[in-house]
């Protein structure tokens, strides 16, 4: 393929896909470890019935009203868990399943009950996204990289990524230290004046925004799954905190471009008509890498998060 088609048709979905892989994939690591890696999986439920009614509302696919959207539903979903605990008397795992299955289950139904035709914004796009549409149609070759005509053109989706994929680390890099204490020890970091409760919090609203940012380029599918599997892959290979991050870098970055050159190309290798979502191939890729590592990497066999090392 050359510059003048790969560019405009392929390489903003590629990158768009690597910037949402890694904004996951990075949080993922100390929720990992943190034995709360389905917390992705919680948010991508809790968010949808939000961003629906965020669109309901204002009828437009933009990111302030998709993050308030979401942020209501979180505290509505807080406030339910807490509700359905105390008075079903059940434990707090129980409510948080039944809360974030019902909230999911009403986006779903919102969805299905409302004219959302003049957009992208049904089912199958909450579940997939839309990451092959997002093509960049002002490029015309590899000059348009340093050509600003063009670069106005680029999706909106690739801009909003990279903001939050930076604000992302730069989060990570400043409380690098208290973040790795209170993962492996958090009683340890309270005796030393670490506020830790807040610190969690953080972690997991910055897992929210990530979730939120990217769920109408690539929906509910990719996000759950790099939340969990590329950090997982990562810590079947090493059992040192910064070399796990590295690791889940590097499969979340091959997650996300093998996994679009496979939905496009792939079923054509195999006599198909027509390419399959792109979404559903990286989450699919995600998973045989873990596959992989469960089976070859040098740690599959010590279990647990004490093995690791600070």
């Amino acid at each position: 393929m050359s510059g003048a088609e790969f560019v405009p048709l392929s390489l903003t979905p590629m990158l768009i896909g690597i910037l949402v892989a890694v904004a996951c994939a990075l949080p993922g690591n100390f929720l990992l470890l943190r034995k709360q890696a389905l917390i992705g999986d919680a948010i991508s439920h809790v968010v949808l019935p939000g961003i629906v009614v965020a669109f309901l509302v204002t009828g437009a696919i933009t990111t302030w009203p998709m993050l308030l959207g979401a942020a209501g539903a979180a505290i509505i979903a807080v406030a339910a868990i807490e509700l359905v605990r105390r008075l079903g008397r059940i434990e707090p795992g129980a409510a948080m399943g039944v809360v974030f299955t019902a909230m999911f289950a009403g986006g779903v139904l919102l969805l299905e009950q409302s004219d959302t035709s003049s957009v992208h914004l049904d089912v199958e796009h909450a579940l997939f996204g839309n990451l092959e549409s997002l093509i960049w149609l002002d490029a015309s070759g590899w000059s348009s990289l340093v050509d600003p005509v063009a670069l106005a053109g680029l999706p909106v989706e690739l801009p909003r990524m990279a903001i939050t994929l930076v604000a992302i680390v730069a989060f990570v890099v400043v409380f690098w230290r208290p973040l790795k204490i209170a993962t492996f020890d958090e009683g340890f970091a309270q005796t030393i004046g670490m506020r830790t409760r807040p610190l969690g919090l953080a972690l997991v609203i910055l897992s929210a925004v990530a979730a939120v940012a990217a769920f109408d380029a690539v929906g509910s599918i990719i996000v759950i799954a790099m939340f969990i599997c590329p950090p997982a892959a990562a810590r079947l290979m090493t059992n040192q905190l910064e070399r796990q991050v590295a690791w889940s870098v590097v499969f979340a970055t091959l997650s996300a471009v093998l996994g679009y050159v496979l939905a496009g190309y792939g079923p054509l290798w195999f006599g198909f008509a027509s390419s399959v979502s792109a979404a559903g191939m990286i989450a699919t890729t995600s998973g045989v890498l873990l596959a992989l590592t469960a089976f070859f990497g040098p740690h599959r066999t010590r279990g647990g998060t004490a093995e690791a090392q600070i």
